[in-house]
């Protein structure tokens, strides 16, 4: 995942029923910038990254 652009990150361990990383992510979709979630094993983070066109 080297050389994406990370737009934001959120820590894996959430509440249940909790999906704030793909909830940012379709904001940011509806906004027009394209987006996709992604997780981050090293760093146990969900990041949300610009989507390759």
């Amino acid at each position: 995942m080297a050389g994406r652009e990370i737009l934001a990150d959120f820590p894996a361990g959430g509440p249940r029923g909790s999906w704030p990383a793909e909830e940012k992510a379709a904001e940011l979709r509806a906004a027009g910038t394209p987006a996709t979630v992604r997780m981050d094993l090293d760093s146990d983070r969900f990041l949300v990254v610009r989507a390759e066109s």
